[in-house]
């Protein structure tokens, strides 16, 4: 008699089969696999190693942090347009508290990092009821699955005492990076190793230099073999004198020893250029211009030129991962009905923040042509709403069409017949009162 077995749903299927390891969750390639952690250029790659670069720290910092600061709002269709939608629920979990442990910059950062380094963020939905009042973020290396008696599957996340609990999965919530299949992220950590431990290896070896003094590795030679006791001696001397801090010393040669060079030198291996280019290439990954992070170039980080850089950081960089976020948002906190009247959209004004100027001039071509009004440029500012006319639409009446030019409009017409009224009015009456002297 044969047994059928419930099949997965489609995120246990995903996280089963990710990157086609064995279905044994207890398998040392599964985790291996789901952390990133490879071998390259000598050097193991994963999470922990590849932070440690300062330009993959300064890269996923950069776009971590900009996104966990930009505001999120969540906003109603209305007939006039919208409105931000501050009775719903889910309006307080995105700007106030999405969890008892995080804010929601702390939270968006950590999802946003996540996405970077291992191409897929997790999160988990709080109810109460069937409502949403909060999100967690999961650290994607801590959430598995646990094959059942019956040969079902289900899924579990280790908090940091080392206690696995269940989670739903209808409670997750899954951000996937830049991908090949629809389903998972391609995680940066995994095919970007070469690049990575190249990079790894350039620190390493830059360390060992300085670590030696900055000097190539030298062998001695003699003429004669030495007892065990006569190398320890030799080496324990030796030791003393060598590193970076104690510079400048010299060995002893004794009894026709000869001090000789092995190894290439740091210039010979272009160790400055190799570290150098490095710092692009790791940049390249991340899709970052590499004087965001403070890596010296000739181009211009001023005025325009800075502008123009911050225009593209926005449009080729950040809009992508805001675009997920939002959809993500959309699709798994907000009910089917829901979503037809709310959606979530992070404000990317709030990067004029910084720029006093910019943000004067935005505010004033939008007051100006109409498209907001004063109250809500004030709201914008945190200030207190003023109303009356501060809440009405205006625009600059200076321009108008080329085939009006030289036509008085109705109220120029009106004001000019008044004039001309009261003024013939004016020179009338002195010229009746000279008639009347003269009669």
């Amino acid at each position: 008699m044969s047994t059928q077995t419930k099949k997965p749903g489609r995120v246990k299927s995903a996280i089963l089969g990710w990157l086609g390891v064995p279905l044994d969750l207890t398998n040392d390639a599964f985790w291996k696999a789901w952390a990133g952690s490879a071998n390259a250029a000598g050097q193991t790659v994963n999470q922990e190693t590849v932070m440690s670069l300062s330009a993959a720290w300064a890269c996923t910092r950069l776009i971590s942090e900009t996104v966990g600061t930009l505001p999120l709002h969540l906003y109603e269709r209305t007939s006039s347009g919208r409105r931000r939608a501050v009775n719903h629920p889910l309006y307080s979990v995105l700007n106030r508290s999405p969890n008892a442990e995080s804010t929601p910059a702390t939270l968006w950062e950590s999802m946003t990092a996540s996405i970077l380094l291992r191409g897929n963020g997790f999160g988990e939905k709080q109810r109460l009821g069937n409502r949403v009042v909060g999100i967690r973020f999961l650290t994607p290396s801590r959430l598995g699955a646990q094959r059942l008696a019956n040969g079902d599957y289900r899924l579990h996340y280790t908090e940091e005492g080392g206690r696995p609990r269940p989670v739903a999965e209808r409670d997750l919530v899954h951000i996937p990076g830049f991908s090949l299949d629809g389903k998972w992220g391609l995680s940066a950590i995994q095919y970007g190793a070469g690049v990575f431990g190249s990079a790894l290896a350039a620190n390493n070896a830059a360390n060992s230099t300085f670590e030696k003094g900055l000097s190539p590795t030298v062998a001695f030679s003699m003429d004669k073999v030495l007892n065990k006791e006569q190398r320890a001696e030799f080496r324990e001397n030796l030791q003393d004198i060598t590193g970076a801090i104690n510079a400048g010393k010299s060995p002893l040669l004794e009894g026709g020893m000869k001090a000789d060079t092995i190894g290439i030198k740091p210039s010979d291996a272009q160790l400055l250029e190799s570290r150098s280019f490095s710092v692009e290439e790791v940049c390249r990954w991340f899709r970052v211009d590499p004087s965001m992070v403070g890596h010296g170039s000739k181009d211009s980080n001023w005025g325009t030129g800075l502008e123009q850089k911050l225009i593209a950081f926005l449009t080729f960089t950040l809009r992508p991962w805001l675009t997920r976020i939002e959809q993500a948002i959309n699709k798994y906190l907000l009910s089917p009905q829901d979503q037809l009247r709310y959606y979530a959209e992070f404000s990317i004004e709030g990067l004029l923040r910084a720029d006093s100027a910019a943000r004067a001039s935005f505010y004033s071509v939008m007051v100006n042509n109409g498209i907001m009004t004063r109250d809500e440029v004030r709201q914008l500012e945190n200030l207190p709403i003023m109303g009356g006319n501060a809440d009405v639409l205006t625009v600059q009446t200076a321009m108008a069409p080329l085939d009006s030019l030289g036509q008085a409009n109705d109220g120029d017409t009106a004001r000019a017949a008044l004039a001309a009224w009261l003024n013939q009015g004016q020179h009338a009456q002195p010229s009746q009162h000279d008639n009347t002297d003269n009669d």
